[in-house]
Protein backbone atom coordinates (compact mmCIF):
# COMPACT_ATOMS: atom_id res chain seq x y z
CA UNK A 1 0.00 0.00 0.00
CA UNK A 2 0.83 3.80 -0.59
CA UNK A 3 1.29 5.77 2.42
CA UNK A 4 -1.75 7.57 4.07
CA UNK A 5 0.97 10.77 3.80
CA UNK A 6 1.70 10.81 0.21
CA UNK A 7 4.86 12.56 -0.08
CA UNK A 8 6.35 14.90 -3.04
CA UNK A 9 8.04 12.19 -4.55
CA UNK A 10 4.22 9.99 -4.63
CA UNK A 11 2.32 13.51 -6.09
CA UNK A 12 4.77 13.71 -8.79
CA UNK A 13 4.64 10.15 -9.95
CA UNK A 14 0.78 10.69 -9.61
CA UNK A 15 1.18 13.75 -11.85
CA UNK A 16 3.45 12.32 -14.51
CA UNK A 17 1.07 8.83 -14.16
CA UNK A 18 -2.01 10.49 -14.90
CA UNK A 19 -0.21 11.56 -18.16
CA UNK A 20 0.29 8.46 -19.32
CA UNK A 21 -2.80 7.08 -18.89
CA UNK A 22 -4.17 10.44 -20.50
CA UNK A 23 -1.76 9.38 -23.41
CA UNK A 24 -2.94 6.18 -23.41
CA UNK A 25 -6.44 6.43 -23.15
CA UNK A 26 -7.81 9.15 -25.39
CA UNK A 27 -7.37 7.68 -28.63
CA UNK A 28 -7.27 9.32 -32.05
CA UNK A 29 -6.61 13.29 -32.05
CA UNK A 30 -9.52 13.80 -34.35
CA UNK A 31 -11.99 12.02 -31.77
CA UNK A 32 -15.51 14.55 -31.62
CA UNK A 33 -15.27 16.51 -28.73
CA UNK A 34 -17.31 15.12 -25.63
CA UNK A 35 -16.39 11.65 -27.11
CA UNK A 36 -14.79 10.69 -23.84
CA UNK A 37 -17.54 11.34 -21.44
CA UNK A 38 -19.24 8.07 -22.59
CA UNK A 39 -15.92 6.53 -22.50
CA UNK A 40 -15.15 4.37 -19.56
CA UNK A 41 -11.94 3.44 -18.35
CA UNK A 42 -11.38 0.06 -16.27
CA UNK A 43 -8.78 -1.21 -14.53
CA UNK A 44 -8.55 -4.69 -13.27
CA UNK A 45 -5.29 -5.29 -11.95
CA UNK A 46 -3.57 -6.06 -14.91
CA UNK A 47 -0.11 -5.49 -15.20
CA UNK A 48 2.19 -6.27 -18.14
CA UNK A 49 1.77 -6.28 -21.88
CA UNK A 50 -1.39 -7.86 -22.83
CA UNK A 51 -1.52 -11.16 -24.73
CA UNK A 52 -4.37 -10.50 -27.56
CA UNK A 53 -6.84 -13.30 -27.02
CA UNK A 54 -10.69 -13.03 -27.36
CA UNK A 55 -11.53 -16.70 -26.80
CA UNK A 56 -13.85 -16.67 -24.06
CA UNK A 57 -12.99 -20.42 -23.20
CA UNK A 58 -9.13 -20.29 -23.21
CA UNK A 59 -7.45 -19.81 -19.87
CA UNK A 60 -5.34 -16.33 -21.06
CA UNK A 61 -8.39 -15.14 -22.41
CA UNK A 62 -8.71 -11.24 -21.84
CA UNK A 63 -12.18 -10.55 -21.72
CA UNK A 64 -15.41 -10.42 -23.79
CA UNK A 65 -17.55 -12.73 -21.61
CA UNK A 66 -20.86 -11.03 -21.63
CA UNK A 67 -19.73 -7.89 -23.43
CA UNK A 68 -18.64 -9.81 -26.73
CA UNK A 69 -20.23 -13.55 -26.22
CA UNK A 70 -23.30 -13.47 -24.42
CA UNK A 71 -24.80 -16.44 -22.27
CA UNK A 72 -28.11 -17.62 -22.65
CA UNK A 73 -29.03 -15.63 -19.21
CA UNK A 74 -27.40 -13.93 -16.51
CA UNK A 75 -27.23 -15.52 -13.00
CA UNK A 76 -26.95 -13.14 -10.34
CA UNK A 77 -24.01 -15.10 -7.38
CA UNK A 78 -24.32 -12.79 -4.76
CA UNK A 79 -28.14 -13.20 -4.15
CA UNK A 80 -31.11 -15.41 -4.77
CA UNK A 81 -32.79 -13.73 -7.95
CA UNK A 82 -34.49 -15.42 -10.99
CA UNK A 83 -31.85 -15.65 -14.14
CA UNK A 84 -31.90 -12.39 -16.43
CA UNK A 85 -33.06 -13.47 -19.79
CA UNK A 86 -30.34 -12.88 -22.70
CA UNK A 87 -29.86 -15.22 -25.70
CA UNK A 88 -32.26 -16.94 -24.36
CA UNK A 89 -36.22 -16.00 -22.87
CA UNK A 90 -37.23 -18.75 -21.37
CA UNK A 91 -36.37 -22.41 -20.17
CA UNK A 92 -37.70 -25.43 -18.39
CA UNK A 93 -36.54 -28.75 -16.65
CA UNK A 94 -38.66 -31.68 -16.88
CA UNK A 95 -40.26 -33.68 -14.18
CA UNK A 96 -36.44 -35.50 -13.58
CA UNK A 97 -34.27 -33.21 -14.05
CA UNK A 98 -32.77 -35.29 -18.19
CA UNK A 99 -34.24 -32.65 -20.22
CA UNK A 100 -33.74 -29.34 -20.68
CA UNK A 101 -35.91 -26.82 -23.15
CA UNK A 102 -34.84 -23.46 -24.15
CA UNK A 103 -36.22 -21.18 -26.08
CA UNK A 104 -34.00 -18.93 -27.59
CA UNK A 105 -34.42 -14.57 -28.88
CA UNK A 106 -35.74 -13.91 -32.54
CA UNK A 107 -34.32 -11.41 -34.74
CA UNK A 108 -30.68 -11.54 -33.03
CA UNK A 109 -27.65 -11.47 -35.65
CA UNK A 110 -23.75 -11.88 -35.02
CA UNK A 111 -21.86 -8.37 -35.26
CA UNK A 112 -20.74 -9.42 -38.89
CA UNK A 113 -24.23 -9.56 -39.95
CA UNK A 114 -24.80 -13.19 -40.19
CA UNK A 115 -27.80 -14.61 -37.83
CA UNK A 116 -28.34 -15.86 -34.71
CA UNK A 117 -29.73 -19.52 -34.63
CA UNK A 118 -30.27 -22.21 -32.47
CA UNK A 119 -27.58 -24.67 -34.64
CA UNK A 120 -25.05 -21.87 -33.09
CA UNK A 121 -25.73 -23.42 -29.22
CA UNK A 122 -26.30 -26.34 -30.28
CA UNK A 123 -22.63 -25.99 -31.83
CA UNK A 124 -21.08 -24.49 -28.93
CA UNK A 125 -22.35 -26.95 -26.59
CA UNK A 126 -21.05 -30.17 -29.07
CA UNK A 127 -17.48 -27.82 -28.82
CA UNK A 128 -17.58 -28.60 -25.12
CA UNK A 129 -18.22 -32.23 -25.06
CA UNK A 130 -15.38 -32.82 -27.31
CA UNK A 131 -12.74 -30.56 -26.19
CA UNK A 132 -12.07 -31.47 -22.23
CA UNK A 133 -9.85 -28.66 -21.91
CA UNK A 134 -13.31 -26.38 -22.53
CA UNK A 135 -15.60 -28.89 -20.33
CA UNK A 136 -14.60 -27.51 -16.47
CA UNK A 137 -18.11 -28.59 -15.36
CA UNK A 138 -18.37 -32.03 -16.49
CA UNK A 139 -21.35 -31.44 -19.00
CA UNK A 140 -22.59 -34.41 -20.58
CA UNK A 141 -25.56 -33.27 -22.29
CA UNK A 142 -26.64 -34.32 -25.63
CA UNK A 143 -28.23 -31.13 -27.77
CA UNK A 144 -30.35 -30.62 -30.58
CA UNK A 145 -31.74 -28.03 -32.40
CA UNK A 146 -35.59 -28.47 -32.55
CA UNK A 147 -35.93 -25.00 -35.12
CA UNK A 148 -34.21 -21.97 -35.15
CA UNK A 149 -35.59 -20.30 -31.71
CA UNK A 150 -35.54 -23.85 -29.22
CA UNK A 151 -33.10 -25.95 -28.37
CA UNK A 152 -33.33 -29.13 -26.21
CA UNK A 153 -30.36 -30.62 -24.10
CA UNK A 154 -30.67 -34.22 -23.21
CA UNK A 155 -29.45 -35.87 -20.18
CA UNK A 156 -27.97 -39.65 -19.31
CA UNK A 157 -29.44 -39.15 -15.60
CA UNK A 158 -30.52 -35.54 -13.52
CA UNK A 159 -28.44 -32.97 -14.27
CA UNK A 160 -30.56 -29.81 -12.88
CA UNK A 161 -27.11 -28.50 -11.60
CA UNK A 162 -26.02 -28.15 -15.06
CA UNK A 163 -28.57 -25.58 -15.39
CA UNK A 164 -26.94 -22.43 -13.78
CA UNK A 165 -23.17 -23.68 -15.94
CA UNK A 166 -24.90 -24.16 -19.32
CA UNK A 167 -27.57 -21.51 -19.31
CA UNK A 168 -25.27 -18.88 -17.49
CA UNK A 169 -21.67 -19.34 -18.13
CA UNK A 170 -21.41 -20.93 -21.45
CA UNK A 171 -21.01 -18.45 -24.15
CA UNK A 172 -22.09 -19.37 -27.22
CA UNK A 173 -20.51 -18.57 -30.44
CA UNK A 174 -20.49 -18.57 -33.98
CA UNK A 175 -20.52 -21.56 -35.77
CA UNK A 176 -19.70 -20.21 -39.13
CA UNK A 177 -16.20 -18.42 -37.23
CA UNK A 178 -15.51 -21.80 -35.35
CA UNK A 179 -16.27 -24.54 -36.87
CA UNK A 180 -12.98 -25.16 -38.57
CA UNK A 181 -10.66 -24.03 -35.23
CA UNK A 182 -8.70 -27.08 -34.29
CA UNK A 183 -8.61 -26.91 -31.00
CA UNK A 184 -10.62 -24.13 -29.51
CA UNK A 185 -9.89 -24.84 -25.89
CA UNK A 186 -6.57 -22.71 -26.18
CA UNK A 187 -6.76 -21.29 -29.78
CA UNK A 188 -5.84 -17.06 -30.25
CA UNK A 189 -8.77 -15.14 -31.19
CA UNK A 190 -7.77 -11.55 -32.37
CA UNK A 191 -11.00 -10.73 -34.12
CA UNK A 192 -14.05 -12.09 -32.39
CA UNK A 193 -17.66 -11.86 -33.72
CA UNK A 194 -20.24 -12.47 -30.82
CA UNK A 195 -23.71 -11.32 -30.52
CA UNK A 196 -23.08 -9.34 -27.69
CA UNK A 197 -23.10 -5.22 -26.33
CA UNK A 198 -19.74 -4.73 -27.57
CA UNK A 199 -17.39 -5.85 -30.30
CA UNK A 200 -13.44 -4.84 -29.75
CA UNK A 201 -12.54 -1.27 -31.49
CA UNK A 202 -8.32 -1.19 -30.80
CA UNK A 203 -5.56 -3.67 -29.31
CA UNK A 204 -2.83 -2.56 -27.68
CA UNK A 205 -0.20 -3.99 -25.54
CA UNK A 206 -1.01 -1.47 -22.93
CA UNK A 207 -4.91 -1.26 -23.32
CA UNK A 208 -7.67 -2.17 -25.18
CA UNK A 209 -10.86 -0.89 -26.06
CA UNK A 210 -14.31 -2.09 -26.54
CA UNK A 211 -17.37 -0.29 -28.22
CA UNK A 212 -20.56 0.14 -28.50
CA UNK A 213 -22.58 -2.84 -31.34
CA UNK A 214 -24.64 -0.60 -33.31
CA UNK A 215 -26.44 -3.43 -34.18
CA UNK A 216 -26.82 -5.05 -31.18
CA UNK A 217 -30.27 -6.61 -30.18
CA UNK A 218 -30.90 -4.67 -26.87
CA UNK A 219 -29.96 -0.94 -28.34
CA UNK A 220 -26.66 0.47 -28.25
CA UNK A 221 -25.07 0.98 -25.27
CA UNK A 222 -25.18 4.86 -23.98
CA UNK A 223 -21.76 4.38 -23.17
CA UNK A 224 -19.92 3.77 -26.39
CA UNK A 225 -16.50 2.92 -25.23
CA UNK A 226 -14.84 0.89 -22.24
CA UNK A 227 -10.84 0.85 -22.61
CA UNK A 228 -9.05 -1.60 -20.28
CA UNK A 229 -5.34 -0.25 -18.68
CA UNK A 230 -2.24 -2.63 -18.07
CA UNK A 231 -0.88 -1.24 -15.52
CA UNK A 232 2.50 -1.55 -13.09
CA UNK A 233 0.23 -2.82 -10.32
CA UNK A 234 -2.01 -1.47 -7.38
CA UNK A 235 0.34 1.26 -6.28
CA UNK A 236 -0.21 2.23 -9.64
CA UNK A 237 -4.28 1.89 -10.19
CA UNK A 238 -4.46 3.83 -7.08
CA UNK A 239 -2.03 7.14 -8.54
CA UNK A 240 -4.30 6.61 -11.81
CA UNK A 241 -7.50 7.12 -9.50
CA UNK A 242 -6.62 9.33 -7.39
CA UNK A 243 -5.45 11.25 -10.50
CA UNK A 244 -9.14 10.83 -12.02
CA UNK A 245 -8.11 8.80 -15.02
CA UNK A 246 -9.88 5.59 -14.36
CA UNK A 247 -13.84 5.13 -13.98
CA UNK A 248 -13.98 1.89 -12.44
CA UNK A 249 -10.88 -0.30 -10.84
CA UNK A 250 -11.74 -3.32 -8.58
CA UNK A 251 -8.57 -3.50 -6.45
CA UNK A 252 -7.04 -2.00 -2.93
CA UNK A 253 -6.27 1.09 -2.94
CA UNK A 254 -5.44 3.53 0.34
CA UNK A 255 -8.59 4.72 2.85
CA UNK A 256 -10.98 2.69 1.31
CA UNK A 257 -12.64 3.71 3.80
CA UNK A 258 -13.32 7.31 3.37
CA UNK A 259 -12.99 7.14 -0.12
CA UNK A 260 -15.73 10.06 -1.07
CA UNK A 261 -12.95 12.36 0.49
CA UNK A 262 -10.14 11.02 -0.81
CA UNK A 263 -10.94 10.10 -4.33
CA UNK A 264 -13.58 13.26 -5.10
CA UNK A 265 -16.37 11.89 -7.43
CA UNK A 266 -15.58 8.12 -6.49
CA UNK A 267 -17.78 5.69 -4.29
CA UNK A 268 -17.64 2.37 -3.51
CA UNK A 269 -18.88 -1.00 -3.04
CA UNK A 270 -17.28 -4.15 -1.03
CA UNK A 271 -18.43 -7.47 -1.47
CA UNK A 272 -17.48 -10.90 0.05
CA UNK A 273 -17.75 -13.69 -2.25
CA UNK A 274 -14.02 -14.67 -3.61
CA UNK A 275 -11.99 -16.54 -0.72
CA UNK A 276 -8.47 -15.76 0.09
CA UNK A 277 -6.39 -19.68 0.20
CA UNK A 278 -2.61 -20.78 0.45
CA UNK A 279 -3.32 -23.05 -2.44
CA UNK A 280 -0.62 -26.54 -2.08
CA UNK A 281 0.12 -28.83 -4.55
CA UNK A 282 -0.88 -31.36 -2.19
CA UNK A 283 -1.03 -34.89 -4.09
CA UNK A 284 2.13 -36.77 -4.25
CA UNK A 285 0.67 -39.57 -6.00
CA UNK A 286 -0.01 -36.75 -8.55
CA UNK A 287 3.50 -35.44 -8.42
CA UNK A 288 3.70 -32.70 -6.18
CA UNK A 289 6.99 -32.22 -4.39
CA UNK A 290 7.61 -30.49 -0.57
CA UNK A 291 6.38 -30.72 2.65
CA UNK A 292 3.21 -28.69 1.78
CA UNK A 293 1.94 -32.81 0.60
CA UNK A 294 1.56 -33.74 4.97
CA UNK A 295 -1.74 -32.49 5.50
CA UNK A 296 -0.23 -32.14 8.99
CA UNK A 297 1.58 -29.08 7.28
CA UNK A 298 -1.33 -27.58 5.95
CA UNK A 299 -3.17 -27.78 9.02
CA UNK A 300 -0.31 -26.53 11.19
CA UNK A 301 -0.23 -23.52 8.75
CA UNK A 302 -3.74 -23.00 9.24
CA UNK A 303 -3.65 -22.47 12.48
CA UNK A 304 -0.54 -20.46 13.00
CA UNK A 305 -1.90 -17.58 10.58
CA UNK A 306 -3.10 -14.20 12.62
CA UNK A 307 -5.68 -13.60 10.17
CA UNK A 308 -6.86 -10.58 12.53
CA UNK A 309 -3.15 -9.19 12.14
CA UNK A 310 -3.56 -10.09 8.49
CA UNK A 311 -6.64 -8.39 7.61
CA UNK A 312 -5.13 -5.55 9.11
CA UNK A 313 -2.30 -4.66 7.75
CA UNK A 314 -2.51 -6.11 4.43
CA UNK A 315 -6.51 -5.47 3.21
CA UNK A 316 -7.43 -2.58 5.82
CA UNK A 317 -9.52 -4.70 7.47
CA UNK A 318 -11.86 -5.34 4.58
CA UNK A 319 -11.87 -8.69 3.92
CA UNK A 320 -14.16 -11.06 6.63
CA UNK A 321 -14.45 -14.56 8.03
CA UNK A 322 -13.73 -17.15 6.22
CA UNK A 323 -14.83 -21.07 7.36
CA UNK A 324 -12.84 -24.29 6.48
CA UNK A 325 -16.12 -25.59 4.97
CA UNK A 326 -15.82 -22.58 2.04
CA UNK A 327 -19.41 -22.14 2.17
CA UNK A 328 -19.92 -17.98 2.06
CA UNK A 329 -20.72 -16.93 5.96
CA UNK A 330 -24.50 -15.34 5.88
CA UNK A 331 -25.32 -16.69 2.40
CA UNK A 332 -25.02 -20.40 3.00
CA UNK A 333 -25.44 -20.55 6.95
CA UNK A 334 -28.24 -23.15 6.49
CA UNK A 335 -25.92 -25.46 4.95
CA UNK A 336 -23.14 -25.45 7.70
CA UNK A 337 -22.34 -29.02 9.04
CA UNK A 338 -22.40 -29.43 12.45
CA UNK A 339 -19.47 -32.06 12.23
CA UNK A 340 -17.12 -29.18 11.50
CA UNK A 341 -14.42 -28.94 13.35
CA UNK A 342 -14.54 -25.06 12.95
CA UNK A 343 -17.32 -23.54 11.47
CA UNK A 344 -15.19 -20.57 10.54
CA UNK A 345 -11.31 -19.98 10.91
CA UNK A 346 -10.17 -19.34 14.16
CA UNK A 347 -9.29 -15.17 13.46
CA UNK A 348 -6.03 -15.45 16.03
CA UNK A 349 -3.12 -18.03 15.70
CA UNK A 350 -2.53 -20.83 18.14
CA UNK A 351 1.05 -21.39 17.68
CA UNK A 352 1.15 -24.69 20.36
CA UNK A 353 -1.67 -26.79 18.65
CA UNK A 354 0.65 -26.21 15.22
CA UNK A 355 3.64 -27.31 16.87
CA UNK A 356 1.70 -30.02 18.19
CA UNK A 357 0.21 -31.48 15.20
CA UNK A 358 3.59 -30.77 13.44
CA UNK A 359 5.00 -32.78 16.81
CA UNK A 360 2.29 -35.79 16.48
CA UNK A 361 3.43 -36.41 12.55
CA UNK A 362 6.77 -36.86 13.75
CA UNK A 363 8.29 -33.32 13.27
CA UNK A 364 10.47 -32.15 15.96
CA UNK A 365 12.49 -28.63 16.11
CA UNK A 366 15.91 -27.93 15.02
CA UNK A 367 18.69 -25.66 16.63
CA UNK A 368 17.70 -22.92 13.66
CA UNK A 369 14.13 -22.79 15.37
CA UNK A 370 12.30 -24.97 12.33
CA UNK A 371 10.58 -28.03 12.34
CA UNK A 372 11.58 -31.07 10.29
CA UNK A 373 11.45 -35.02 9.32
CA UNK A 374 13.58 -37.23 8.17
CA UNK A 375 15.95 -34.40 7.61
CA UNK A 376 13.61 -32.17 5.39
CA UNK A 377 12.97 -29.12 7.31
CA UNK A 378 9.38 -27.29 6.68
CA UNK A 379 10.94 -24.97 4.48
CA UNK A 380 8.61 -23.57 1.77
CA UNK A 381 8.42 -21.23 -1.03
CA UNK A 382 5.24 -18.39 -1.45
CA UNK A 383 4.09 -17.31 -4.83
CA UNK A 384 2.55 -14.35 -5.52
CA UNK A 385 2.22 -12.29 -8.67
CA UNK A 386 4.50 -9.10 -9.05
CA UNK A 387 2.10 -5.04 -7.89
CA UNK A 388 -0.68 -7.36 -6.18
CA UNK A 389 0.26 -5.32 -2.64
CA UNK A 390 -2.04 -6.46 -0.59
CA UNK A 391 -1.13 -10.38 -1.42
CA UNK A 392 2.47 -9.26 -1.52
CA UNK A 393 1.81 -7.71 2.24
CA UNK A 394 -0.29 -11.25 3.33
CA UNK A 395 2.49 -12.94 2.06
CA UNK A 396 4.89 -11.61 3.99
CA UNK A 397 2.81 -10.86 7.19
CA UNK A 398 1.99 -14.84 7.06
CA UNK A 399 5.66 -15.48 6.58
CA UNK A 400 6.46 -13.64 10.33
CA UNK A 401 3.62 -15.71 11.68
CA UNK A 402 4.79 -18.95 10.60
CA UNK A 403 7.78 -18.38 11.75
CA UNK A 404 7.05 -18.15 15.29
CA UNK A 405 5.33 -21.64 14.39
CA UNK A 406 8.52 -23.55 13.42
CA UNK A 407 7.66 -23.02 9.50
CA UNK A 408 9.78 -21.28 7.20
CA UNK A 409 8.37 -19.32 4.57
CA UNK A 410 9.85 -17.85 1.60
CA UNK A 411 7.90 -15.31 -0.31
CA UNK A 412 8.42 -15.13 -4.24
CA UNK A 413 7.25 -12.46 -6.57
CA UNK A 414 6.71 -13.59 -10.17
CA UNK A 415 4.83 -11.91 -13.03
CA UNK A 416 1.62 -13.07 -14.00
CA UNK A 417 2.54 -15.35 -16.83
CA UNK A 418 5.24 -17.19 -15.11
CA UNK A 419 2.22 -17.39 -12.02
CA UNK A 420 -0.55 -19.31 -14.22
CA UNK A 421 2.41 -21.23 -15.58
CA UNK A 422 3.75 -22.68 -12.55
CA UNK A 423 0.06 -23.25 -11.08
CA UNK A 424 -1.17 -24.92 -14.05
CA UNK A 425 1.99 -27.55 -14.19
CA UNK A 426 1.90 -28.12 -10.61
CA UNK A 427 5.24 -26.42 -10.26
CA UNK A 428 4.73 -25.03 -6.96
CA UNK A 429 5.02 -25.55 -3.72
CA UNK A 430 2.62 -23.19 -2.28
CA UNK A 431 0.69 -19.96 -4.09
CA UNK A 432 -1.91 -17.13 -3.13
CA UNK A 433 -4.84 -16.45 -4.70
CA UNK A 434 -8.47 -16.96 -4.50
CA UNK A 435 -11.44 -19.52 -5.00
CA UNK A 436 -14.53 -18.14 -7.03
CA UNK A 437 -18.18 -18.78 -6.71
CA UNK A 438 -19.62 -20.99 -9.57
CA UNK A 439 -22.46 -19.74 -11.65
CA UNK A 440 -25.77 -19.72 -9.25
CA UNK A 441 -25.55 -19.37 -5.21
CA UNK A 442 -25.06 -22.82 -4.65
CA UNK A 443 -22.04 -24.20 -2.77
CA UNK A 444 -21.74 -27.29 -5.11
CA UNK A 445 -20.17 -25.66 -7.76
CA UNK A 446 -17.34 -24.54 -5.81
CA UNK A 447 -16.80 -27.60 -4.84
CA UNK A 448 -16.83 -29.52 -8.15
CA UNK A 449 -14.43 -26.86 -9.46
CA UNK A 450 -11.68 -27.00 -6.69
CA UNK A 451 -11.94 -30.37 -5.19
CA UNK A 452 -12.92 -32.98 -8.00
CA UNK A 453 -10.62 -36.00 -9.19
CA UNK A 454 -12.40 -34.80 -12.68
CA UNK A 455 -11.08 -31.08 -12.57
CA UNK A 456 -7.33 -31.84 -11.99
CA UNK A 457 -4.48 -33.81 -13.10
CA UNK A 458 -1.14 -35.32 -12.90
CA UNK A 459 1.92 -32.52 -12.47
CA UNK A 460 2.98 -31.41 -15.79
CA UNK A 461 -0.72 -31.65 -17.46
CA UNK A 462 -2.90 -29.19 -17.00
CA UNK A 463 -5.63 -29.49 -14.61
CA UNK A 464 -9.27 -28.25 -14.46
CA UNK A 465 -9.54 -25.55 -11.58
CA UNK A 466 -8.40 -28.44 -9.13
CA UNK A 467 -4.83 -27.06 -9.36
CA UNK A 468 -3.32 -28.26 -6.09
CA UNK A 469 -4.46 -31.69 -7.60
CA UNK A 470 -6.74 -32.82 -4.91
CA UNK A 471 -8.32 -36.15 -4.70
CA UNK A 472 -10.82 -38.11 -2.56
CA UNK A 473 -12.71 -40.60 -3.23
CA UNK A 474 -15.44 -39.58 -0.78
CA UNK A 475 -15.66 -36.27 -1.79
CA UNK A 476 -16.26 -37.78 -5.19
CA UNK A 477 -19.28 -39.44 -4.43
CA UNK A 478 -20.79 -36.95 -2.45
CA UNK A 479 -20.55 -34.92 -5.64
CA UNK A 480 -21.48 -37.45 -7.95
CA UNK A 481 -24.42 -37.56 -5.31
CA UNK A 482 -25.81 -33.95 -5.56
CA UNK A 483 -25.97 -33.87 -9.11
CA UNK A 484 -28.56 -36.20 -9.41
CA UNK A 485 -30.38 -34.23 -6.30
CA UNK A 486 -33.00 -31.23 -6.83
CA UNK A 487 -30.75 -28.60 -5.62
CA UNK A 488 -34.49 -27.57 -3.70
CA UNK A 489 -34.42 -30.99 -1.96
CA UNK A 490 -32.14 -29.36 0.84
CA UNK A 491 -32.40 -32.94 3.40
CA UNK A 492 -31.45 -35.05 0.61
CA UNK A 493 -28.65 -33.10 0.14
CA UNK A 494 -27.25 -32.41 3.22
CA UNK A 495 -25.41 -35.57 4.46
CA UNK A 496 -23.27 -35.19 1.57
CA UNK A 497 -22.71 -31.77 2.33
CA UNK A 498 -21.81 -32.80 5.21
CA UNK A 499 -19.79 -35.68 3.64
CA UNK A 500 -17.56 -32.86 1.61
CA UNK A 501 -17.40 -30.33 4.57
CA UNK A 502 -15.43 -32.41 6.45
CA UNK A 503 -13.04 -33.92 4.26
CA UNK A 504 -12.11 -30.56 3.14
CA UNK A 505 -11.61 -29.62 6.74
CA UNK A 506 -8.99 -32.13 7.18
CA UNK A 507 -7.45 -32.62 4.28
CA UNK A 508 -7.23 -29.02 3.70
CA UNK A 509 -5.46 -28.72 -0.06
CA UNK A 510 -6.75 -25.02 0.05
CA UNK A 511 -5.53 -23.25 3.31
CA UNK A 512 -8.28 -20.63 4.37
CA UNK A 513 -7.14 -17.34 5.05
CA UNK A 514 -10.00 -14.84 4.80
CA UNK A 515 -12.61 -14.40 2.76
CA UNK A 516 -11.44 -11.25 0.71
CA UNK A 517 -13.22 -8.10 1.01
CA UNK A 518 -13.05 -7.28 -2.70
CA UNK A 519 -12.62 -3.27 -2.87
CA UNK A 520 -14.62 -1.80 -5.78
CA UNK A 521 -14.34 2.20 -6.90
CA UNK A 522 -16.46 3.81 -9.54
CA UNK A 523 -17.02 7.12 -11.06
CA UNK A 524 -19.91 8.49 -9.82
CA UNK A 525 -19.56 11.69 -10.77
CA UNK A 526 -19.18 10.71 -14.56
CA UNK A 527 -21.55 7.65 -14.91
CA UNK A 528 -24.70 7.20 -12.95
CA UNK A 529 -26.66 3.02 -12.68
CA UNK A 530 -23.69 1.63 -10.77
CA UNK A 531 -24.49 -1.44 -8.42
CA UNK A 532 -24.31 -0.29 -5.17
CA UNK A 533 -24.59 -2.23 -1.75
CA UNK A 534 -28.13 -1.40 -1.42
CA UNK A 535 -29.08 -2.70 -5.49
CA UNK A 536 -26.31 -5.39 -6.48
CA UNK A 537 -28.02 -6.15 -9.40
CA UNK A 538 -24.34 -7.25 -10.84
CA UNK A 539 -20.65 -8.01 -9.00
CA UNK A 540 -19.34 -4.38 -9.05
CA UNK A 541 -16.10 -6.01 -9.87
CA UNK A 542 -14.36 -4.70 -12.59
CA UNK A 543 -13.33 -8.39 -13.74
CA UNK A 544 -16.23 -10.05 -13.29
CA UNK A 545 -17.94 -11.71 -16.23
CA UNK A 546 -20.59 -11.33 -17.16
CA UNK A 547 -21.31 -9.26 -14.78
CA UNK A 548 -19.54 -6.56 -16.22
CA UNK A 549 -21.46 -6.52 -19.38
CA UNK A 550 -24.26 -5.92 -17.05
CA UNK A 551 -22.98 -2.54 -15.41
CA UNK A 552 -22.17 -1.17 -18.57
CA UNK A 553 -25.59 -1.53 -20.47
CA UNK A 554 -27.08 0.25 -16.88
CA UNK A 555 -24.50 3.09 -16.77
CA UNK A 556 -25.44 6.41 -18.44
CA UNK A 557 -22.88 8.83 -18.92
CA UNK A 558 -23.50 12.21 -16.90
CA UNK A 559 -21.41 14.41 -19.82
CA UNK A 560 -18.97 15.11 -17.41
Amino acid sequence: MMSRRASARVRAATAMLAAAVVAVGCGSSGAPAGAESSTLVAYTGASGDFQINFNPFAPSNLGGGGTIFQPLFFYNVLRDADPTPRLGTEFAWNEDGTQLSITLRDGVTWSDGEKFTAADVVFTLDMITKHKGMNNTGYAGRAEAVDDTHVTIAFDRPSFLDGPSVLGKTYIVPEHKWKDIADPAVAVVKDPVGTGPYVLDEFKPQAFTFKANPTYWGGEPAVKKVRYLSLSGNQAGAAALKAGQIDWQTGPVPDIKDVGKTYPGYQSTITHANQIVLVTCSSAALGCQGPQTDPAVRQAIYHAIDRTQTNALAFENTSSDISPSFLLPGRDDALLSDKLQNKTAPMRPDQAKAQQILESAGYAKGPDGIYAKDGTPVALTLSVVAGWTDYITAVDTIGQQLQQAGIKLTPQQVSWNEFVDSRDRGAFQLIIDSLYQGPAPDPYYLYNFFYSTAQTAAVGAKPGPNVSRFSDPQVDQALDALKLLNPTDTTARQPHLDTIQTRIEQAMPYIPVLTQGTVNVYHEAKFTGWPTKDDLYASPAAWAHPDNAEVFMRLRPTGK
